[in-house]
């Protein structure tokens, strides 16, 4: 009987006996909670950075906004050389030019030294429309005609521009368009390998007439007078291409 009193009073001290290890959390040290606060985001040790997965953060990374200080792009300034707004028309400014006849000059005369690759044989001034101008007869008509001359146009051979004077020179009479800077004469072409073609020379010759013709034709429109050899004995050795406007239209001869 003693016995089976020790081994009841054994089983009933087990039963009432917890498990090793309790399945309840264990209470945080006071404090903690202010410590942390509740939206707190805890960064991953490094081990487990490293280890990507579910450690990665599934936050989305967001762009910084742009500031409303930062510049706005800037729109691409003149090329260096260039007047008229153009960057095929290469020179400098000079703005107003006075003469001592009255009625010439101009007021936003520019010093041209090539136009579209194409040097001038001299700084020539004009005013922008007249540059203008030569630059469309130059790329539609005087590189195209002589391409196959030389290796291609080089240089205009400019035998007037800005000048204050009257027409063809004379003592009295209407002042020329030179005298407003809305004219220019080309006296002749020099190509790449360093050849020229003259007017006064290749107006009538085998080997450049027809590319002279074409460029004096092709002026016609551009420029609102065009003067040429069959014009008069003042221009037998040069093109005159200016850019005042008849009520009749264009002026060729």
């Amino acid at each position: 009987m003693k016995r089976l009193a020790v081994a009841l009073c054994a089983i009933a001290t087990m039963s009432s006996a917890g498990p090793d290890v309790s399945l309840r959390p264990e209470a945080r040290p006071e404090g903690a909670a202010a410590a942390a606060p509740a939206d707190a985001t805890v960064a991953p040790s490094a081990s487990e950075a490293s280890r990507g997965g579910f450690f990665q953060s599934l936050r989305p990374v967001f762009r910084t906004r742009r500031s409303d200080s930062t510049p706005a792009a800037l729109p691409p300034g003149p090329v260096a050389g260039s007047v008229c707004g153009d960057p095929a028309i290469q020179g400098s400014t000079i703005g107003r030019v006075t003469g001592s006849i009255s009625g010439c000059g101009l007021s936003d005369a520019v010093g041209v030294t090539a136009v579209s690759g194409v040097r001038l044989s001299m700084t020539s001034t004009m005013d922008c429309t007249t540059a203008r101008a030569l630059k469309t007869w130059i790329d539609a008509s005087a590189r195209p005609a002589l391409a196959s001359k030389g290796g291609g146009l080089r240089e205009l051979k400019v035998a007037a521009h800005y000048s204050c004077r009257r027409r063809n020179n004379s003592k009295t009479g209407k002042l020329s368009e030179h005298a407003n800077g809305r004219a220019i004469d080309i006296s002749g072409f020099e190509m790449v390998d360093g050849s020229e073609i003259t007017v006064l020379n290749g107006w009538s010759a085998g080997s450049s007439s027809r590319a002279l013709q074409r460029m004096h034709a092709d002026a016609c429109g551009t420029f609102g007078t065009v003067l040429g050899p069959r014009a008069n004995r003042f221009h037998l050795d040069h093109f005159h291409f200016d850019t005042v406007r008849y009520r009749n239209g264009t002026f060729c001869r």
